[in-house]
């Protein structure tokens, strides 16, 4: 019932902040007479801010920039390499022919996107910049709501059958990039694989802020998942996909309650961040304004999760620890991460990730027992919060420099 309210005060709020977006350009465009009456500007950055709290978010683009190669820009073609029910392999293709790819002889790099909410179009900054030197492949998450009940459910193992998949298809010479969420599937993943003898291992696996072990440094987000009971989250925030979805019927997670739990967890923070950006619009900063817009065109735009991935995700990762304790047992298979030991491990943490609190990536390294010292390396990034780990400054500067040397060095 609760989708379904949703729903209804979504339509009732999409006239509204259609008008209010009308409004506010005929009161801010210079064309318009009514731009030059008195506090025409004040209250048009009012309506902006009033279209922009209640409207719909849409999925945002991609929209890779192109990359300078051998001193020339080069674009970036989105491609997509497989198409799953739930997620599309896409391929960031440089816009070369193929003995011109061929001479630059870049790394190939699998990221995997998180699947807890937002979607994979979060990591845009991450796929950019290692654009720049490596042949980068991404999975783009489809919204649960958009896919149909006839194509089944979707559970944890499911996302680690699709990793294998990748893995398996873009290997050898593969490089494997998990942020946040995936880290916990992607380790199991690629575990299974070294227990199975598998030849298509990847080269590297690089974990950047996940809760590999959540005991470690519990955060909001930990705690949440220990207080409540199992039953808790079964009743209380699973719900049914409303009719004008194609996935009509399936049991979800909705987006908009994961994002009403991001915002939770620093409201002071996002209310002082429309004030500025309406204080910005009165003062004519364009720059800042913008800066505000794609922030959260990209932090509004949600996605809904399979039912029973997610509830599978919050037993396994938060309430039984069953990764690190030993006991994740995979439809009949023991994950066993100390079976790894040909791919070399890089793990990175936030200084200041309240996500995944300190110690809970870095905890990979015990479990991987197997792999030599040789091919290890960690490293906690210094003021930095969980998103700055893999966009922003701290990204470009800090971060990205040695998973980059990482990957030379193993390649």
């Amino acid at each position: 019932m609760l989708y379904q309210l949703h729903e209804m005060r979504r339509a009732f709020l999409g006239p509204l902040t259609q008008w209010a977006e009308a409004t506010s350009k005929l009161l801010s465009n210079p064309v318009s007479p009514l731009a030059h009456t008195p506090f025409s500007q004040r209250i048009a950055a009012g309506y902006e801010l009033m279209f922009r709290i209640g409207k719909d978010y849409k999925k945002p683009q991609f929209g890779l920039g192109p990359v300078e190669i051998n001193g020339k820009p080069v674009d970036i073609l989105e491609e997509i390499t497989q198409k799953k029910p739930f997620c599309h392999l896409i391929h960031f293709k440089k816009n070369l022919n193929d003995k011109e790819f061929a001479a630059l002889k870049q790394p190939k790099v699998l990221l995997v996107a998180p699947l807890s909410g937002h979607h994979s179009t979060l990591l845009r900054d991450t796929a950019q910049k290692l654009s720049e030197k490596h042949d980068v492949y991404i999975t783009d998450w489809i919204d649960a709501r958009m896919v149909p009940l006839s194509d089944g459910p979707f559970h944890l193992h499911d996302y680690i059958y699709y990793a294998q998949e990748f893995v398996r298809l873009l290997s050898p010479d593969l490089h494997v990039i998990s942020v946040c969420q995936p880290t916990v599937p992607v380790l199991a993943a690629i575990s299974l694989m070294a227990s199975a003898n598998d030849p298509l291992l990847p080269k590297t696996m690089t974990m950047m802020g996940g809760p590999i072990d959540a005991r470690k440094s519990p955060t909001g987000v930990n705690n949440l998942a220990v207080e409540k009971k199992f039953s808790w989250f079964e009743n209380t925030v699973i719900h049914s996909v409303p009719h004008n979805y194609p996935g009509f019927g399936r049991k979800v997670y909705p987006g908009f309650l994961q994002h009403a739990g991001f915002v939770a967890m620093n409201p002071d923070r996002h209310a002082q961040s429309h004030w500025d950006f309406y204080m910005d619009l009165v003062k004519g900063d364009d720059n800042s304004s913008e800066s505000h817009r794609k922030f959260y065109d990209e932090y509004n735009a949600v996605l809904d999760m399979p039912a029973e991935y997610y509830l599978d995700t919050i037993k396994t990762v938060f309430q039984d620890f069953s990764l690190p304790l030993g006991t994740w047992d995979v439809e009949g298979k023991l994950v066993r991460p100390q079976d790894i030991k040909t791919v070399a491990l890089f793990t990175v943490e936030g200084e200041l990730d309240d996500i995944s609190g300190a110690g809970q990536t870095k905890a990979t390294h015990e479990l991987c027992s197997g792999i030599p010292d040789a091919l290890r390396l960690e490293f906690v990034a210094p003021g930095c919060g969980h998103y700055g780990i893999f966009s922003g400054r701290r990204w470009r500067e800090m971060i990205y420099p040695k998973i980059a040397e990482f990957i030379k060095t193993h390649a």
